[in-house]
């Protein structure tokens, strides 16, 4: 499979939009509100201060995207790349997609002189966890993740 990994900008952010609501009910997401989904994305396309949007693509159909935030470590006293959303379809799931969207978010952390690219998963999302693990260089972090809904 032929896959080439693009920038979304104002014209293909239709494209993510509903990927973006299917990856919300792969994680159980109860409220998916398109409006605000727009909102949350459109950060990403017109400029780089808060990250970058890529998608996916075999031709001109979207496969996968992911969303990059900029972000600090205090304990690097260093900028970081936080991978923090990737999705593949599930009929493209194992064919290099989320490998290219991997690779494309190692590529933007090194031009932009980040100490490290990092992302989470599920600790039950096995298929992701495959692909983690098979990265060059990656490591399972030893730090677990508290959130607190306001």
């Amino acid at each position: 499979m032929a896959v080439r990994v693009e920038r979304i900008d104002r014209e293909s952010l239709a494209l993510v939009e509903p990927l973006f609501a299917d990856y919300q009910r792969f994680y159980e997401v109860e409220q998916i509100d398109k409006a605000r989904n727009r909102t949350f994305l459109e950060r990403f396309v017109d400029s780089d201060d808060e990250g970058w949007l890529f998608g996916a693509f075999e031709d001109d159909r979207i496969l996968g995207f992911t969303c990059l935030h900029r972000s600090k470590s205090s304990l690097r006293a260093a900028d970081t790349i936080l991978l923090y959303d990737l999705f593949v379809l599930a009929e493209a799931r194992g064919k290099g997609v989320g490998r290219a969207l991997i690779e494309k978010g190692l590529e933007v952390a090194r031009d932009t002189g980040a100490a490290c690219l990092e992302w989470s998963t599920a600790p039950d999302n096995e298929t992701a966890q495959r692909l983690y693990d098979s990265i060059p260089g990656a490591e399972k972090s030893s730090w677990l993740v508290y959130e607190v809904e306001t």
